[in-house]
């Protein structure tokens, strides 16, 4: 019996059933009266390379343990809402209310009190100063848009050199400080960009869904769903006390399950990128516990870290630094193993002759020229991150030693340099696991029922057995 592989955009799955029996010309010439039986269940997953029974039960004899110590992990974890504590006021700690810029005149900052014109961040100094008392000021009247004190005006006074300049109209966000006299109760701290922001978002959502159709629909739904995993069970429980490395590893794995299963269907190749994507994660996680304790990083490197272990205390912060550099690998990681598996499966579909060490060396080559681009892009993600702080550093000409022991830097170094070896190891790991099973693969091949007699095809033609 003779088998060509389907072209790689055929949109149907090659013999989800009825596997090799088709004969080597049987979906080349639509000469059949009626749809064929192997393309009878189309849908928009792609291709999708046949597998066994067998096969299929090995997977599952791995997969639904996994799946079902995350569904455990979930409930046990499950913090059901983020714990209550005493507003401090500082930072990102402080009531805020929707408000707007109702009028705008021009002041001599002069005339202004002291008192009024000094920013929320305390009084300028040098030139800052100077400019304050020769320049003009805006006098600002804002009116509260929500809470109790809705409608509500305060006189708000922007100095000439500040970074942030009001105009009228513009919708603001202010902080509220019930301890404060009246008249200092409100403050404008940032604008609101909510608007722009979702304009954003959905210009994304409709390229996304232009261009992925069903598969970017999937997408977005997965990308909902990631976070909200990320917001109703991963930063609850640990603000609850939970292990921070344990809720991210559960909370990493149900994302991993849930986004790769949706946007690429439930299929032996989903399964194989899903185990080396696992087998990836745990080698992050324990390279970064190794060199998170060997380089003595705390995890509390700036205000609002600092904010975040004052207000609970009880928070492992290291181990908080090493759930972010699991989740943060997560999403490249799906890319590499995905890709990967893909052109394994493909490479067989090409050359069914091929075995495991032939598919693992041609897909190999393909994964390191994936390497190389997804290492650079990594280290220059980061890099653009920090780059504020690196121009700190730069102006305070600070040797390249003295920039990497330092600890902002450190941790970034880590969390590169981590989460790039785990994605350089996904590679080779995800195509030899993909490179087994797809050569281990024996799809059955009878289509035709035992002693059932040749089936005839279209117009006359018998099929061969």
């Amino acid at each position: 019996m003779t088998s060509s592989p389907q072209p790689p955009n055929e949109p149907t799955e090659p013999g989800a059933h009825s596997g090799h029996a088709h004969d080597g010309h049987g979906h080349s010439s639509g000469h059949s009266s009626g749809p064929s039986p192997g393309h009878s269940h189309s849908h928009g997953h792609g291709p999708a390379a046949p597998v066994s029974k067998h096969l299929r039960k090995v997977i599952a004899a791995v997969l639904i343990p996994f799946a079902a110590a995350v569904l455990v992990g979930l409930v046990v974890l499950w913090p059901g809402g983020t714990p209550g504590h005493e507003r401090t006021g500082v930072g990102f700690d402080r009531q805020t209310q929707q408000a707007r810029v109702v009028s705008l005149e021009q002041v001599d900052c002069k005339s202004v009190n002291a008192s009024q014109a000094a920013p929320p961040g305390g009084a300028p100094s040098g030139g800052a100063a100077r400019a304050a008392q020769t320049g003009d000021c805006k006098k600002a009247t804002v009116e509260i848009g929500s809470g109790p004190d809705k409608g509500r005006t305060f006189i708000e006074i922007v100095q000439p050199g500040a970074p942030r300049q009001l105009a009228d109209g513009q919708e603001v966000v202010v902080a509220y400080a019930p301890d404060a006299p009246r008249d200092l109760q409100y403050s404008v701290i940032d604008v609101n960009r909510k608007l722009p922001l979702a304009v954003l978002a959905g210009i994304f959502a409709l390229a996304v869904v232009l261009v992925g159709r069903m598969r970017g629909v999937f997408a977005l739904i997965a990308l909902v769903v990631s976070f909200g995993v990320l917001t109703l069970f991963i930063l609850p429980a640990i603000l609850q006390g939970s292990n921070p490395l344990v809720v991210a590893v559960v909370g990493a794995s149900a994302i991993m399950l849930i986004a790769l299963y949706m946007c690429h269907g439930l299929t032996a190749r989903t399964s194989v990128a899903v185990l080396g994507t696992l087998v990836s994660l745990l080698l992050i996680g324990l390279l970064g516990s190794v060199f998170i304790d060997w380089a003595f990083l705390t995890g509390n490197t700036d205000d609002n870290t600092g904010l975040i272990h004052g207000l609970y205390p009880d928070i492992d912060m290291s181990g908080l630094l090493l759930a972010g550099i699991i989740i943060g690998s997560l999403g490249v990681l799906d890319d590499v193993t995905v890709t990967q598996t893909s052109a394994v499966w493909e490479l067989h579909q090409a050359d069914p002759s091929m075995g495991p060490r032939a598919l693992y060396r041609a897909a190999i080559r393909i994964g390191r020229d994936h390497i190389a681009s997804v290492v650079n892009t990594l280290v220059l993600a980061y890099a653009g991150a920090a780059l504020p702080l690196l121009l700190l550093f730069s102006i305070a000409n600070s040797s390249m030693g003295s920039v990497a022991n330092s600890e902002l830097v450190a941790v970034e170094i880590v969390r590169t340099l981590v989460g790039s070896i785990g994605l350089v190891a996904s590679v080779p790991v995800t195509t030899a696991l993909a490179a087994l099973v797809v050569s281990a693969d024996r799809p059955e091949s009878p289509a035709v029922a035992p002693g059932s007699g040749p089936v005839r095809g279209g117009r006359g033609r018998r099929r061969k057995r």
